[in-house]
């Protein structure tokens, strides 16, 4: 399906061209450099909102395609489509972006230019990974976005940056050079780059399981999934707010959409070879990596080492699916995994906001250095809540539903896993609310709390739309597993097919 208007290359490109106009404006017109940015994130925002409405949830096909010849010697293409897998994604990504530029409107003072800039730069890149159907294309986005994350880490970040930045670097960098080679592999097999023709090609089960080790190595460190997630905690804690925000609702999103859209329909034999691995590398994730959380005494640190807990569901709900027998069972875990993905987005983001406008007071992230916050900033308080109460999956938010579907498609197949899988929920509301308890109940800390002013009518803003966003879906997830379920159910088929040359 295809319309007049060219809906995902003006999701890739109008943000990265807006991105340097607003760097080309410069530091000299703050004030005009931060309405632009907000006017080009939102009408981006707007076209996602546009394509979501124009969306055919009635097929497993890629819409909205654009195929332009590029590098024609060797097959490669300008081709983006989406189907209902990544069109939720590209539509969080827009959102957050309108939500990171309305916090640095005044906390950001320095570089306003360059940082608004590398934001809606990083918005553009992260759209086309979403949006490729070309293997290389994506490549290219998928590095890309690396450069000005980087940047936004390494210029604006804490004390620490440039060790942060680096290990970020190195960790991301080297495991997508293995991604690089399997897909070189799968194009001499296929004399294509093109990703769904890739889903159809027949492989041997040991390319199938080299393949998937290459994928595994790559998308591994983006979830990210243990052990390879010692970058996370150090990358979250010395970026800036905005630099938390979008690694943790979007660029963490990049590892799962890659077993989707890469691993599982391509590899579906070396997907369930290895299904018992990651399974139980998702069950360490969520347990281990939930008792590291339990004593982190730094904000940052304790809500970046929740969303390693979190991701561990997803991962879960996807290699669950091999072996529940009942299709509905099976679809629904995995719905229930990219469900996860999107509101771990919501709410991690909304934590990493609230910190960031406690920092911006008392410009500290320890926990010790507050307490009795809710005397002082109850609308502050109230909010937080709300997005404490989400990561620790009440019913009723966003946070509830995914983990709850993962849990029920696990349960038809194994039920210990569920069962130890529900058992660390208590976990997560542990390390929640401890970190909740402290900084906003009790006694006033110190003289800096007791003089806290609460929430301006900006925070107001970005702070209400997440609350919407984590209400909405928790109450009414329907729209999104409409647009989503087709394309699902078109992907657990490729799953059952093997691939194995007879």
């Amino acid at each position: 399906m295809s319309f007049d208007i060219p809906f995902l290359s003006l999701l890739v490109w109008a943000p990265i061209l807006g991105g340097v106009w607003v760097l080309y404006a410069g530091d000299r017109q703050a004030g005009t450099v931060r309405h632009l940015s907000l006017t080009i994130s939102v009408i981006v925002f707007a076209l996602s909102v546009l394509a979501w409405l124009r969306f055919d949830t009635n097929t497993a096909a890629m819409q909205f395609v654009e195929f332009v010849p590029w590098i024609e010697a060797f097959r490669i293409n300008y081709h983006l489509g989406i189907d209902g897998i990544s069109l939720p994604l590209i539509v969080l990504t827009t959102f957050t972006t309108v939500l990171v530029v309305l916090a640095a409107w005044d906390s950001v003072e320095s570089r306003i230019a360059q940082y608004m800039a590398a934001f809606l730069i990083l918005e553009g890149f992260m759209n086309g990974v979403f949006a490729a159907l070309d293997a290389i294309l994506f490549y290219f986005f998928w590095e890309a976005m690396l450069i000005p994350m980087f940047l936004i880490i390494g210029v604006w970040g804490g004390p620490r940056r440039v060790y942060a930045t680096i290990k970020f670097f190195l960790f991301t960098f080297l495991g997508s050079v293995f991604m690089l080679v399997a897909l070189l592999y799968l194009y001499s097999q296929a004399g294509s780059f093109y990703i769904l023709h890739l889903h159809d090609l027949p492989l041997s089960l040991t390319a199938q399981k080299l393949i998937f080790i290459s994928f595994l190595l790559a998308f591994s460190v983006k979830v990210p999934m243990w052990p390879v997630h010692t970058w996370l905690p150090d990358a979250h804690v010395e970026a800036p707010t905005g630099g938390s925000v979008i690694l943790a609702a979007i660029m963490l999103k990049m590892g799962g959409y890659g077993f989707l859209r890469f691993s599982l329909p391509i590899t579906p034999d070396a997907s369930l070879a290895f299904a018992d691995l990651m399974i139980g590398l998702s069950l360490v994730a969520i347990v281990y990596i939930g008792f590291v959380a339990l004593v982190q005494h730094d904000m940052k640190k304790l809500i970046a080492y929740s969303s390693v807990s979190h991701m561990g569901f997803v991962t879960l709900g996807f290699f669950m699916a091999f072996f529940v027998q009942q299709e509905t069972g099976a679809i629904m875990g995995m719905e229930g995994g990219l469900m996860q993905m999107i509101s771990h987005g919501f709410v991690s983001g909304a934590l990493f906001l609230c910190v960031g406008v406690l920092y911006d007071r008392i410009h500290s992230r320890e926990i010790k250095d507050y307490g009795g916050v809710v005397n002082t900033m109850p609308q502050f308080a109230a909010l937080m809540m709300l997005f404490a109460m989400s990561n620790s999956g009440l019913p009723g938010t966003s946070g509830f539903v995914g983990e709850f579907l993962v849990i029920l498609g696990s349960f038809q197949a194994r039920p210990w896993i569920a069962f130890l899988a529900a058992t660390i929920l208590v976990l997560g509301a542990a390390y929640t609310l401890w970190m909740y308890k402290r900084v906003i109940f009790g006694d006033v800390a110190n003289e800096n709390v007791a003089e806290l002013q609460d929430l301006t009518a900006r925070e107001q803003l970005f702070l209400g739309l997440l609350a919407v966003a984590v209400l909405a879906f928790g109450l009414w997830p329907a729209p999104l597993f409409d647009v989503m379920h087709a394309s699902i159910q078109n992907l657990y088929e490729h799953m059952l097919q093997s691939k194995v040359i007879p």
